[in-house]
């Protein structure tokens, strides 16, 4: 064939492509660098500090085992099938069973494969050891929680609390700004790297007036906050010890100063506390007797007193409350892969919070939710940092976010919601929600409307690259938070938690 005839033949696709790529190039999106945070050449990060040292925090220390081992598959050493009505005692004796076996080197009792079959549940399934994973065969492995009682479908959860190992020492500096990972303290003897520590920052009579959560406008069932409810306790690891400055294993996501009582580190213990349990590639379904039963199986897989743990590949359908609870002594958990599908329930408060985090240190990635009211949020005094990264909600009957009383520390990156993601003070709301969280980073979300203020005292909150509505909030007379690329594409890195991830791990 001559050129000439190829070309002939050619030009009208070779226009094509070339009017493509034209268009694509024309309407890419010009990439733009938040002012908080800088991505150097060699792929580490800069952050922009406020005039008392503040920074956005490094949430990249969160999920199974802080994001330093990936989720492993754990060797079954028992299956089962299903058996009619008698299911939920073949899987409880099978746990049982399991439960006896010596850990192996890395913790690990077993993992306890269902086979595919549908598994009738009239109770709740519980785990009370570690090193146990409970593994289906994806949607074929089908767990039905029967009958008219409200409850946890499976419910795995240690024993005991955070039991104080030493004296409390008083940190000295003048002020510990949000993002730093040390500080000083009166003497660090008695401190060794490698220790549990309490980080605790204690409420105050002072700060709960400045913050105006002793004046919530009152009406019936309003509660007004109380310092002593407010001593927040968080969970570190000393990492280094140079004189008396002590460095911790994650950063501080709520500013210390001495006008509302400074802050203190102690050692600490959790005995009774499991880990390393999993829950995997299962279908979890409630029965119900109508789409606003209240009385049927209200969350499908619930956490406490637990760390270094996940679930993955789960799908929960119907459940009245939500897919995933992570109570407030989970820790170090990663959530991914999993779906929330048409609630069945009343819709009002306290129902349909589809992947909730009451604990911290805990990652919700790659998740998704229908017909829920609070698909991705936190309870109240969350302590952070805490990620919901990926994630995305339809048909939403309430809004995304921190919920209730002063969650601190998490970031919200690349949510996707036909709803609203809101950071505000909540007010008389509920009984009295008052200021929802501070130092929440919204980074990358696409929303219908979003709501960020600023909490009068102790911190901000942050929308970076919004695209969608900004609105008022539920309360007028609240300050700004800092808003920043609002319904501006390109926003670079794409992802805050990924391109911190990628600076402390190298890959």
């Amino acid at each position: 064939m001559s050129y000439r005839k190829f070309f002939l033949r050619s030009a009208p696709i070779l226009l094509g492509a070339a009017a493509l790529t034209l268009s694509a190039f024309y309407y890419a999106p010009k990439e733009w660098e938040s002012k908080f945070v800088h991505i150097n050449a060699d792929g580490t990060i800069s952050y922009t500090a406020d005039e008392k040292g503040n920074t956005i925090p490094d949430f990249s220390r969160v999920g199974y085992f802080g994001g330093d081992k990936a989720i492993p598959d754990v060797a079954v050493v028992k299956t089962i099938s299903a058996d009619g009505d008698n299911s939920q005692q073949v899987i409880q004796a099978a746990i049982d069973e399991v439960a006896a076996r010596t850990p192996d080197a890395n913790g690990f009792r077993g993992a306890i494969l269902l086979k595919k079959g549908t598994y009738k549940i009239g109770g709740a399934i519980t785990v009370k050891t570690s090193g146990i994973v409970l593994r289906g065969e994806g949607d074929d492995t089908r767990l039905i929680a029967t009958g008219t009682t409200q409850r946890s479908l499976i419910n795995i959860s240690g024993s005991g609390s955070i039991k104080e190992a030493g004296a409390h020492i008083k940190i000295t500096d003048d002020y510990v700004p949000v993002g730093t990972f040390s500080f000083n303290i009166a003497s660090a003897n008695g401190f060794k790297v490698g220790d549990n520590v309490i980080l605790y920052r204690p409420g105050t009579d002072q700060w709960v007036s400045d913050l105006k959560m002793d004046q919530i406008v009152e009406r019936k069932g309003t509660k007004q906050w109380t310092a002593k409810e407010y001593n927040l306790s968080y969970e570190r690891v000393i990492t280094k010890i140079e004189g008396n400055k002590v460095y911790l294993n994650e950063p501080v996501v709520l500013a210390m100063e001495p006008k509302y009582g400074g802050g203190e580190l102690f050692k600490y213990t959790f005995p009774g506390r499991i880990a390393q349990v999993g829950v995997e590639n299962l279908y979890c379904e409630s029965e119900y007797t109508s789409d606003t039963a209240e009385n049927h199986g209200w969350t499908a897989v619930e956490f406490d007193k637990a760390e270094n743990g996940w679930v993955r590949n789960v799908t929960a359908k119907y459940f009245g409350y939500s897919c995933v609870h992570l109570n407030d002594d989970a820790k170090f958990f990663t959530i991914t892969d999993c779906k929330y599908l048409d609630g069945k329930s009343v819709i009002t408060g306290g129902r349909r919070y589809s992947f909730n985090n009451d604990g911290q240190l805990n990652l919700v990635m790659n998740c998704y939710s229908t017909d829920a009211r609070h698909d991705f949020v936190t309870g109240a005094r969350v302590k952070g940092p805490n990620v919901f990264f990926n994630c995305s909600a339809k048909r939403t009957h309430a809004d995304i976010g921190p919920h209730h009383r002063w969650a601190t520390g998490t970031l919200y990156d690349n949510i996707k919601t036909d709803g609203e993601i809101n950071v505000q003070d909540r007010g008389y709301m509920g009984s009295g929600h008052g200021w929802a969280g501070v130092n929440q980073v919204l980074w990358n979300c696409d929303v219908k409307a979003a709501a960020v203020q600023a909490p009068w005292v102790s911190g901000n909150n942050f929308s970076i690259g919004t695209q969608g509505e900004k609105k008022e909030g539920s309360f007028k007379g609240r300050n700004e938070g800092i808003w920043e690329g609002q319904n501006k594409k390109g926003l670079t890195p794409a992802s805050l938690y990924l391109a911190q991830l990628k600076a402390r791990k190298g890959k």
